[in-house]
């Protein structure tokens, strides 16, 4: 369910916000081009899926001297997206993190995994790993090679070197 506040912030608004940041409920909340996205926890085998894809992944990033880093505020404060997980070519410092490798999105009901494919390609990630709990499948999408904001499902990762079938058979799905 989505629900979409037009005109400008109410005090209210603002209120609910300031309380969700206070209580720490906000950690997957996004903005997208000044549109806040409120979102809640993820469920539990959210989670579960998270680790799992993330456990799997993690030795191959190592083999590619990436690190690997959990949820992250991919962006700038005024403009960013929440992967639940990624490799970095770098050690990030501080809250925003400009650019990644690789990022992973965890599927959930109502969730706008795919409407963040342009912002990521504009932030420079080069492949997205989607992992879904519904159906156990771990699919790798791949930048086209045009320089567009396009990218393209690949049963491979070019950069870790691995493919999605070795992953989910690594993946213990709740």
């Amino acid at each position: 369910m989505k629900t979409v506040l037009l005109g400008t912030r109410s005090a209210e608004t603002d209120t609910l916000i300031a309380r969700r940041r206070a209580l720490g409920q906000d950690l997957y909340d996004e903005v997208w081009e000044g549109e806040y996205h409120m979102s809640p926890a993820a469920h539990s085998q959210h989670g579960i899926v998270d680790a799992e894809v993330m456990g799997a992944l993690r030795p191959y990033g190592k083999r590619a001297t990436l690190r690997g880093i959990g949820p992250f505020n991919l962006g700038s404060s005024a403009d960013y997206r929440v992967p639940d997980g990624g490799f970095l070519r770098f050690t990030p410092v501080g809250v925003w993190v400009p650019t990644a490798t690789i990022v992973l999105e965890v599927v959930s009901p109502d969730d706008e995994t795919f409407e963040k494919f342009g912002f990521y390609a504009r932030h420079g990630v080069e492949e997205i790993v989607v992992a879904d709990p519904a159906t156990h499948r771990v699919r790798f999408f791949a930048r086209d090679g045009r320089g567009g904001e396009v990218y393209e499902e690949v049963a491979a990762s070019t950069i870790l070197g691995v493919t999605s079938a070795e992953v989910e058979a690594e993946v213990d799905w709740p």
